[in-house]
């Protein structure tokens, strides 16, 4: 008896241990994620909604920062936020809905549902808008080359009447992969127009009320009252302000929605309480023309991370910021809902799988630091002048200026500016770009300055050096000025000389002088501008390529 009763004391204590032990290390983790978030955990700073999810249980969830600092509402768990593109798995979702519904098909010319459109040479299907492989031009850009500002308000009707313009296209339908807004705007609209409900009733209705996601809706109305909302955020010198918007979109976003309510739809992958053919479709990708397989599925990204198979959807909208992202083969999830425009929830995602993952990971990766935890080196001056310079892609799609300023070197690319800090004589990172940057340069074959810049850890994008080019003289600079047409927008663009620089001077334009970087192309705040000529070598107009736009002016 005694023996029994011994035996069950070092029992419960080995149980006492065991549970002691895991409890340990299950708060060493989580005060490792605090850790993360520290910067934005105060009273004085919007901040985050995270949630840590693992064999179907939220293993942990904390709001840091505030909601709302006019009337000191904390993050929580419970607060409702914008999340931006992440809705768009949701858009998906319901064109797969009404697939397996027979409503539609992924193959249907989108003419059939949306018959104001152009008939392009290529018919598009709904299954290009789906995986951005349709080649119609963001709406958003669009509107800002228009002249629209961020803050006009405009319908979606007369969204749909602005892509209806646009007799051509970024690319022939299926040839390329280029993120379009306007591909899952259309897709909102189709959802309404082959279901006879507005997008956000036929999403709760198929969607959110049978998952019993209670706090989340497609917001169609700016003025509608939401309780618990978050306030976007942007950071200004006095501190920061509210972002907002008037316009009424959905579709490409517009989702309001809890880290709770996310938590409930992430399930949904396991359960297959919505169906399981659903669930599986979504995570089909798209494939190219050429037979190129695409990571972007339904509204997700389906690749791996650190050998790890991920499927995720990052969201940025008017100070908001959002991200999921889901290790299904560990059934691991972690959502990150932000307020505040400067913070990067993808890459705080990723930190917190890190922590909870790492002996899960296959692939060996130097461990990431922080730019403050990296010792600077000195360089002399000439190992940063030979470094100065433009450097582009393959296919001038991405064009980097690298300047040298107070004895640093700086980058502008894309609207963006930051600074670069040296860890060697050849690699360079930066704290302050909106996403994580490493840049290496390295000279080619041919002698020029090549770089490497790795973008978020993983995206690597090959640059090369573009040749200087001679200063054009005030008579050379006289030929590109004057006013440029297009009827697609329709916009007129006016091009001035002010202090010896081309400028434009319509309204809502941008600042900031256009920049010289090759023969007939240059820089803008639009993005690359390449002129065109005709009889006796005269500027007839100029192609630009805005990123997501990629549309022809002609000179009046």
């Amino acid at each position: 008896m005694k023996n029994q009763r011994g035996t069950r004391k070092i029992f419960y204590l080995f149980v006492l241990i065991v549970t002691l032990s895991l409890s340990a290390t299950a708060d060493e983790r989580m005060g490792k994620v605090d850790k993360l978030f520290v910067e934005w955990d105060s009273t004085v700073s919007p901040g985050v909604s995270m949630a840590i999810i693992h064999n179907g249980e939220i293993i942990y969830k904390r709001g840091y920062g505030m909601a709302n600092l006019e009337h000191d509402v904390p993050n929580t768990p419970e607060i409702v936020f914008r999340i931006g593109s992440t809705s768009k798995q949701f858009t998906a979702a319901c064109i797969a809905i009404l697939s397996l519904q027979g409503k539609l098909s992924l193959d249907d010319d989108i003419r059939k549902h949306l018959p104001e459109l152009p008939a392009y040479d290529k018919p598009i299907t709904v299954r290009h808008l789906v995986h951005h492989i349709s080649g119609i031009r963001d709406y958003l850009g669009l509107a800002r080359l228009s002249g629209k500002s961020g803050d006009d308000f405009y319908t979606a009707e007369e969204t749909v009447a602005m892509i209806a313009r646009q007799r051509g296209l970024n690319f022939v339908p299926g040839d390329e992969f280029l993120y379009s807004n306007s591909g899952y705007f259309l897709l909102g609209v189709i959802v309404s127009r082959a279901s006879g409900k507005s997008l956000n009733a036929f999403a709760r209705e198929h969607i959110f009320k049978p998952l019993g996601m209670k706090n989340t809706h497609y917001h169609d109305d700016y003025r509608k009252i939401v309780k618990k909302r978050a306030d976007g955020h942007a950071k200004t010198e006095d501190g920061f302000k509210i972002l907002n918007t008037t316009l009424n979109h959905v579709g490409d976003g517009g989702v309001f929605t809890t880290v709770e309510d996310l938590y409930i739809w992430d399930q949904a992958f396991y359960n297959n309480k919505l169906g399981k053919e659903l669930m599986d479709l979504l995570h089909q990708t798209g494939v190219l023309n050429n037979g190129e397989k695409l990571e972007y599925a339904f509204g997700l990204n389906v690749g791996e991370y650190k050998g790890l198979k991920l499927v995720a959807h990052g969201g940025a909208f008017v100070g908001f910021r959002a991200d999921m992202i889901r290790f299904p083969e560990e059934k691991f999830t972690v959502i990150c809902l932000a307020n505040l425009a400067s913070i990067n929830p993808s890459m705080l995602c990723r930190q917190v799988a890190d922590i909870y993952l790492a002996d899960k990971f296959t692939e060996e990766k130097v461990p990431e630091k922080k730019a403050e935890t990296i010792t600077p080196v000195t360089l002399a001056q000439e190992e940063l002048k030979n470094k100065v310079g433009k450097y582009t892609d393959k296919k001038e799609y991405f064009i980097a200026d690298i300047l040298l300023k107070e004895d640093k070197l700086i980058v502008e690319a894309r609207g963006m500016s930051f600074s670069l800090i040296p860890i060697s004589k050849s690699k360079f990172i930066s704290k302050d770009a909106p996403v994580e940057i490493e840049i290496e340069f390295f000279p080619g074959d041919d002698e020029a300055m090549r770089a490497k810049m790795i973008v978020g850890g993983d995206r690597e994008i090959p640059l090369n050096k573009i040749p200087a080019v001679a200063p054009l003289t005030p008579e050379q600079l006289k030929a590109y000025a004057g006013s440029y047409y297009n009827d697609e927008l329709p916009a007129t663009y006016v091009l001035v000389i002010e202090q010896g620089k081309l400028r434009f001077k319509q309204r809502n334009a941008p600042e900031e002088p256009l920049k010289l970087f090759d023969k007939d192309k240059f820089l803008s705040d639009y993005g690359k501008m390449e002129f065109t000529r005709g009889r006796g070598k005269k500027i007839t107009g100029f192609y630009l390529d805005a990123g997501r736009v990629r549309i022809q002016f002609t000179k009046k």
